[in-house]
């Protein structure tokens, strides 16, 4: 498809959705969209959805199984204002920038556990939806409640709870590029005590000829008790472990036929609540994230000599104690204090027909921090949102963000809302701690954001579709850059020199047409620029010029339609024209992705069910690339069967 053709395809996609939604209003279907649907990840209270300030997008775990969903980035690429980057094929280093801020912008956590590495890194590649509930996306600065790295968003990913008669289920599916998807699962549960287990493996032998396998299991549980009416605790944890074989070098180049990296990471969270009368409610959770990775390069050829090999251990351990006050119907008082500790150490060696040369580092530091918020609700048409927290951190010393926000229903079909925030994010270990070659900077400051958003959500079709508009703006500064000292100079390499701005507006849309046809469109506009590149303009960071791959225009529009437990569906993204390194431009590119669930044998009894299960990314076989010289993969089709009762 061309880039006009494309252009054009998009366009008309995007019309289509906006007819349907305007002729909703005269379908009679079974159908409506929840207004009530609860939140947790906004506040860290269960709070209905229309009273929320901030932008939130829900993504259910059934809906995920049912489009044949394996890994998170893919459920992200039709979320308002987010943009997905992966260089190249499965396995390959994948960002998010969400609206317009940097990778390290947006907190990842996996029931309330923070898996983004010290200073915001975090590579979403390696992380698959099995046993997922749901995926909560709220927009918009919230370091008042998650602190570092909460700077343009939180994605928080909630395990499968547990309910109901015992049931499992175990699926087999494999497809283009010799790839293999296998996962398993069982869950289950009373009020009193529920559990959930799954396991996956996925494995491909990746888009290039040779050298780009990847392979990655996950497995998680949950369980959770309720020992008396006023006592609950939960504990998750989950585990992951991959192999990620790239021939590529730092220009994309086709060159290494050995190189690889593995990594393995453990996430664990206890979350313990206690009613201590009845408007007051304390909770207590703890966290501990560890990662170990490695990254290996050999000799390619009995003649070459040189060999470099790394290892990389990072953990963060945190104790979250907070007393809800419940002063009124809707009305709450939160106070928190957090203590973390952030750890990583690690040891390279390159060998070569010059000699060795062994490096090694060991660092850590706490954050300390407390926080307040309140919200405050006048029955169901108002709502107030209003928080600040004083973090003190062991890397630059105290720092205050605060965020407020308001939700007013003006009728029973329209909503408006706004918000505004202060966010920040702590310097990564390698530009505060770094040695040799590169010399970090302890004296670095918070990399920091200023932001509002207001937007008007209008419900349609008595609650059969709904059409949202959010504008924003984030002005982003003392970001930290690179900066090449004079040859045998002895000072740092990072400073806080450059400014940026991003402004936007989004568009979210849903509609149920018919029974069982559900229908979405998204759009979102966006302009950023870098309004200060520092000491040199060379690299990420050119005065004038945009932020580095972030789309001007992108959106999707999305149908499927359901039958008793069969589904099918099909999704076209859009992503435009963007700017990469080396003053280049990519040019935009349309993707349709489809998938098909259909039940061949319903569970009954002891009996289980057998589904057929069919997966279809980049339908259209379309070539384009997300970051300079690394194609995307081309179609890609994943067929299998389901077998089970439940799970």
């Amino acid at each position: 498809m061309t880039r006009s053709l494309a252009t054009r395809a998009f366009t008309l996609a995007i019309a289509f959705g906006v007819a349907v939604l305007s002729r909703a209003e005269a379908q009679v279907p079974r159908d409506t969209i929840r207004l009530s649907e609860i939140v947790v990840t906004a506040t860290r209270l269960p709070t209905p959805r229309d009273a929320v300030a901030n932008g939130v997008t829900v993504i259910g775990g059934e809906t995920l199984r049912a489009q044949g969903v394996t890994h998170v980035l893919e459920a992200l690429r039709t979320v308002p204002g987010f943009a997905v980057v992966q260089t190249g094929s499965f396995g390959g280093f994948t960002s998010g920038f969400l609206r317009g801020g940097e990778s390290d912008y947006v907190r990842v956590l996996v029931d309330g556990v923070p898996i983004n590495q010290p200073g915001g890194l975090m590579d979403l590649a390696n992380l698959s939806t099995d046993n997922v509930d749901r995926i909560e996306i709220v927009r918009g600065p919230t370091s008042v409640l998650y602190g570092s790295d909460a700077v343009t968003g939180v994605i928080q990913i909630f395990t499968r709870r547990g309910a109901g008669p015992a049931g499992g289920s175990v699926s087999a599916r494999s497809g283009t590029y010799g790839t293999t998807a296998l996962d398993a699962s069982v869950l289950g549960g009373s009020e009193a005590l529920g559990f959930s287990f799954g396991a996956s493996s996925f494995a491909s032998d990746g888009a290039y000829a040779f050298n780009n396998a990847y392979r990655n299991a996950t497995a998680s549980g949950l369980l959770r008790a309720r020992p008396d009416r006023r006592t609950d605790a939960q504990l998750t944890v989950r585990y992951n472990d991959s192999r990620f074989e790239f021939p590529t070098d730092f220009a994309g180049q086709v060159s290494d036929s050995n190189q690889f990296t593995t990594g393995e990471g453990t996430t664990v969270g206890l979350e313990v609540g206690r009613l201590v009368s009845s408007r007051v409610e304390m909770r207590v959770l703890l966290t501990s994230h560890q990662t170990n990775s490695r990254y290996e390069d050999g000799p390619d050829s009995p003649a070459e000599t040189d060999r470099f090999t790394s290892r990389t251990w990072l953990s963060r351990r945190a104790a979250d104690v907070r007393g809800n006050v419940h002063v009124g119907a809707g009305r709450v008082l939160t106070v928190g204090a957090v203590v973390e500790d952030e750890r990583g150490r690690g040891r390279s060696l390159f060998e070569s027909s010059f000699g060795d040369f062994p490096d090694s580092s060991r660092n850590e530091r706490t954050n300390r921090a407390a926080y307040a918020q309140v919200l405050w609700g006048w029955g169901d048409r108002l709502a107030l949102t209003s928080g600040v927290r004083v973090e003190d951190n062991e890397a630059f010393g105290i720092f205050t963000t605060y965020r407020a926000g308001l939700s007013y229903r003006v009728s029973g079909t329209t909503r408006l809302r706004a918000a505004m925030g202060r966010a920040f994010k702590e310097p990564t270990f390698y530009e505060n701690f770094a040695t040799g070659f590169d010399r970090g900077n302890a004296n670095l400051s918070p990399e920091r954001t200023g932001s509002w958003e207001a937007g008007v959500e209008q419900s349609l079709a008595g609650g059969r579709a709904q059409v949202a508009v959010t504008a924003f703006t984030q002005l982003f500064r003392d970001l930290i850059d690179y900066v090449s000292p004079a040859p045998g100079a002895q000072e740092p390499n990072f400073f806080n020199v450059a400014a940026a701005n991003a402004a936007g507006v989004e568009l979210e849309g849903r509609a149920f047409p018919a029974a069982g046809l559900g229908l979405g469109l998204t759009y979102t506009y966006l302009h950023t620029e870098v309004t200060d590149s520092g000491y040199g303009g060379f690299g990420s960071f050119v005065k004038g010029e945009r932020l580095l791959r972030r789309p001007t225009h992108s959106g999707s529009v999305s149908a499927d339609y359901r039958l008793a437990r069969s589904a099918v569906g099909a999704r076209l993204i859009h992503v435009g024209a963007r700017n990469d390194l080396y003053a280049t431009r990519l040019p935009d590119y349309t993707r349709v992705d489809a998938s098909a669930q259909l039940d061949l044998v319903t569970p009954n009894g002891p009996l289980p069910g057998v589904t057929i299960l069919l997966r279809v990314e980049n339908l259209l076989d379309a070539a384009y690339q997300e970051v300079r010289r690394y194609p995307a993969r081309r179609r890609t089709i994943l067929a299998g069967v389901r077998v089970g009762a439940g799970g």
